[in-house]
């Protein structure tokens, strides 16, 4: 099971009623923040949200509007008394591009890990223990200006447990449950690991945070069946087309094709710049191309569970 919760839908500047994008999504008793702009803490508090067992926050790029929250947040974790590691993540450029932002944060009674993004993507068991074995962090190059890159969340369900198989090989019944989570055991006949006494894999779960991008075949196939897709959709009208492509963004009726080529069970569309005031009447432009798109808000939650079976 995950939750996400989505702390804002602005583009470039915070407004009154609507918090800058950025989303957190929680697991396991841990979470991920996504982007971090101005006011992001604010956002969390609102929407209910507590940022003290974060484990990793995910940056899209480095425009201001999705980081300029970060300094504020980490001092505000170390006053709360925050001493386990964090680390912070995004596409090239992170440690240049944050130096300022770090030197701003001041002295933390934590260490905070800047770390580049590599091609294997993040298994967040590594960061924490009480992340599922199968909980993993994936990147995709995004179309923006500059380096930017979305992300592809997977919690990964291993095949149904088979007791028989499990007697067989002796392996008490205490230890039934590290194996259920893909935990290789020790027993007094040697290891036994996990596919040794479970079925097929089933399907898992499939989270999507696209950050800023003009369309872009990537994704699509990130988003391949995604269960929740958060996706910018920065223009209303079909006619600034060419305004968002050339700022490396989408309208809503791209953001619509690109949800329905995705095949994403859920899809919230975010990013709305400031000259739109009311989302809700350009969401028929999305919808004639992804009936299951709607119109994201500050704080709209979702809780994702596996499927029967």
């Amino acid at each position: 099971m995950i939750d996400v919760t989505l702390l804002g839908v602005s583009a470039l500047l915070p407004l009154p009623e609507r918090a800058l994008t950025a989303a957190v999504l929680a697991c396991g008793g841990r979470s991920i923040l996504f982007d971090c702009g101005e006011g992001t803490q604010t956002a969390a508090r609102k929407a209910g949200v507590s940022l003290m067992k974060c484990d990793l926050i995910a940056l899209t790029h480095y425009h201001g509007d999705h980081v300029f929250g970060l300094p504020g947040l980490l001092q505000t974790l170390g006053v709360m008394g925050r001493t386990e590691p964090l680390t912070v993540t995004g596409p090239e450029g992170l440690q240049s591009d944050l130096r300022p932002l770090m030197q701003a944060a001041g002295e933390l009674p934590f260490p905070v890990a800047l770390q580049p993004w590599e091609e294997g993507g993040i298994s967040l068991s590594a960061l924490h223990p009480q992340w599922p074995v199968l909980a993993r962090l994936a990147a995709f190059p995004t179309c923006h200006r500059g380096k930017s890159q979305g992300y592809l969340f997977t919690l990964g369900r291993a095949g149904a447990f088979r007791p028989e198989a499990a007697r067989a090989l002796n392996v008490p019944t205490r230890l039934w449950s590290a194996l259920q989570k893909g935990e290789t055991v020790q027993t007094e006949n040697g290891p036994v690991r996990p596919e040794q006494v479970l079925g097929p894999a089933r399907r898992g779960l499939r989270f999507v945070f696209t950050g800023d991008t003009a369309p872009c075949p990537a994704i699509a196939d990130a988003a391949r069946d995604a269960d929740l897709m958060i996706l910018e959709a920065t223009y209303g009208e079909d006619s600034q087309a060419e305004e968002a492509n050339r700022y490396g963004h989408m309208t809503f009726s791209q953001a619509g094709a690109a949800a329905a080529e995705s095949g994403a069970r859920q899809v919230w569309l975010a990013h709305f710049s400031q000259r739109i005031e009311d989302p809700e009447s350009y969401l028929p432009l999305a919808r004639a191309h992804c009936p299951a798109a709607v119109c994201g808000r500050d704080g709209l939650h979702a809780t994702l569970v596996f499927p029967a079976g």
